[in-house]
């Protein structure tokens, strides 16, 4: 397909009967009936009762505490990470859960949709992450048994860069959970016509409850329930769609045509949109730094008792993730194959971009009672899990990073159950006040996500330096942090900025109305010169934005070591060599590393005979 056909739109018409609009098309589909209730309230109520569950037995927990003589912090540690005594299976199920948000679900399905598989390829990308997270920081992260990810900072370095990473993603957990919760309230819009802010605010609130009473256990089984729930919806929409379009072969056929499937692209250029590379470095970037270093995700692999369980649930995880991936661009290709003469964005069937899949799934499942609801739940189920997975990182963070180095006297175990549920009722209550007031603060809300890509690459450069570059010590690293922060606030601002001013332009791929039934409000796209942005100098804030990361890594890492070349470096032998990667300490460390092996070896064996379920 030539760039021109990407490039160009031609007017838009239909010869639909007279009287039939695309208001009436829309309220035809939202066929959201009793059945469909009872399935998304089932859902609510099972999340409730799991919670119910947990939070009594942690009364009953308490009761014998009270009588007993305990170590001082067992409440967190049960609270937070499970008493470190999880299974494999739930916590993996409970890693892809909280991965897979309804913006995930809907976004992967759009992205297809727009702009073709190229994206599809991040697989690649996923396993990058994988062998990132086995060899360098999962070892790390075991080995010194903490709570809080940014803990690490702070032992490697010192208490200033802790809390810089500590605040960074606070503000970014923030401005991220609200909008988890939003996307999917349109795909309840879409299909039932109920006002948006009213179900997030029940949504949310039977999210903040159980979350605050049932802690980590409540959080990663109601995650394994939800995520039944949404790849059994996510199976039905591909097997009952497919065979309403006449097949596979049909599938491929309309979306080859299109030009949406076709091989990867290998251009060296960095400003195009999704190459391979830009997949591989740039998204594998993004996908080790919001796996490896992320509370929200870290938290759930230290709740194991091993190092071993850890790497097994990491493999069940990346099995699962890449096949829920695969569902989600899979239903992209299904959308143009159903709207394949009618495009639903053209004709303002779907208002927004992340309401293609509910269109799809009401055309699919609409005239069968209850499937819509149990699409929905899956949406939804995906949202409340980010939502509680979310609450329960912040709340130890906020005890382990933002109380606990400040309080000169230990905190008791009532003052920490409270604390953390304090937590949990506060930040939910934020989330939710965010929420409804998502659509006044539209613009301010886009500035709040741009906070992610700039401080995501900083963290993980950071973690880099401490893990593999011992030399670079506080000072350089803090340096190196505030480095990496000033570029990638200038590159993603100037980004959203040339955006917004059509200097960076994306083509998306070819759509028609011509087999519309119904009339809508033509649409003229002017042709645009495929050499028209030509005229821009190209400049670092044109790159793809699957690089943002990979430059946020390098320019805090670079200038670190910079830093520490020309000001001095850290002296290894002063390390503990369980901040450094374990392929690096016998070079490192060749005296300590035999006694520090011998004593994680110990702790394992003790450790390693648990069932996985």
């Amino acid at each position: 397909m030539s760039d021109d056909s990407q490039q160009y739109q031609p007017r838009m018409t239909t010869d639909a009967p007279p009287g039939l609009s695309v208001q009436d098309v829309s309220l035809s589909l939202q066929r959201f009936g009793h059945a469909d209730y009872l399935v998304f309230s089932t859902m609510l109520l099972v999340c409730i009762g799991i919670g119910v569950y947990f939070g009594w037995k942690d009364h009953q927990k308490q009761k014998r505490r009270a009588t007993s003589s305990v170590r001082r912090g067992s409440e967190a540690l049960d609270y937070l990470v499970g008493n470190r005594r999880m299974k494999i299976f739930p916590v993996a199920m409970s890693l892809v859960a909280s991965w897979i948000s309804g913006i995930a679900l809907m976004g992967a399905a759009t992205e297809t949709y727009l702009y073709g598989i190229h994206f599809g390829f991040i697989f690649t990308g996923i396993i990058l992450m994988a062998f990132s997270m086995n060899f360098i920081f999962l070892p790390v992260f075991h080995s010194l048994q903490i709570t809080s990810v940014y803990e690490y900072l702070e032992i490697r370095f010192d208490t200033r860069i802790r809390l810089l990473g500590s605040v960074l993603f606070t503000l970014a957990t923030l401005s991220h959970l609200p909008i988890v919760v939003f996307v999917p309230a349109l795909a309840f819009n879409q299909v039932s016509g109920i006002n948006i802010h009213f179900i997030t605010t029940i949504v949310c609130t039977v999210c903040i409850f159980y979350t605050s009473i049932g802690g980590i256990k409540a959080v990663v089984w109601t995650d394994v329930i939800q995520t039944i729930v949404m790849v059994g919806a996510l199976i039905l929409i591909v097997i009952k769609g497919t065979a309403d379009i006449g097949g596979l072969s049909v599938l491929i056929e309309r979306n080859v045509a299109s030009g949406r499937i076709e091989p990867p692209n290998f251009s060296l250029d960095p400003t195009e949109r999704t190459t391979i590379w830009a997949i591989f470095f740039g998204g594998g970037s993004f996908w080790v730094a919001k796996n490896a270093i992320h509370q929200m995700m870290i938290q759930r692999y230290l709740s194991l008792p091993t190092f071993r369980d850890a790497q097994k649930s990491l493999v069940v995880f990346t099995i699962g993730i890449t096949f829920l991936m695969s569902i989600c661009f899979y239903n992209g290709l299904l959308i143009y194959a159903t709207f394949h003469d009618c495009d639903p964005l053209t004709t303002k069937l779907a208002r927004a971009k992340d309401q293609l899949l509910p269109i799809l799934v009401m055309q699919v499942f609409g005239d069968y009672p209850g499937l819509a609801g149990l699409f929905i739940s899956g949406i939804f189920s995906a949202s409340l899990s980010s939502l509680s997975t979310g609450l329960n990182s912040l709340a130890a963070i906020v005890l382990e990073d933002f109380v606990k180095p400040f309080t000169k006297n230990p905190l008791t175990e009532r003052q920490t159950r409270y604390l953390m549920r304090g937590t949990v009722l506060v930040f939910g209550v934020i989330a939710v006040v965010l929420v409804l007031v998502v659509e006044k603060l539209g613009t301010v809300l886009q500035l709040s996500m741009s906070l992610v890509p700039i401080s995501l690459g900083p963290l993980l450069g950071m973690f880099l330096m401490g893990m593999l570059l011992p030399w670079i010590d506080a000072k350089c690293a803090f340096a190196g942090a505030c480095t990496g922060l000033t570029t990638m606030a200038y590159v993603v601002i100037r980004a959203q900025i040339a955006i917004a001013s059509k200097e960076i332009v994306h083509p998306t791929k070819p759509v028609s109305t011509a087999g519309c039934t119904y009339h809508f409000d033509n649409v003229t796209t002017v042709y645009q010169d495929p050499m028209i942005h030509e005229e821009f100098d190209k400049s670092i804030h044109h790159v793809s934005f699957l690089f943002y990361t990979l430059i946020g890594v390098c320019s805090t890492a670079i200038p670190g070591l910079l830093y520490a070349c020309c000001f001095g470096k850290q002296e290894v032998s002063q390390l503990n060599p369980l901040v450094v990667a374990p392929f690096l300490r016998s070079h490192f460390f060749p005296k300590k590393t035999a006694n520090q092996n011998n004593l994680v070896h110990l702790y394992e064996k003790a450790e390693t005979k648990l069932r996985w379920l």
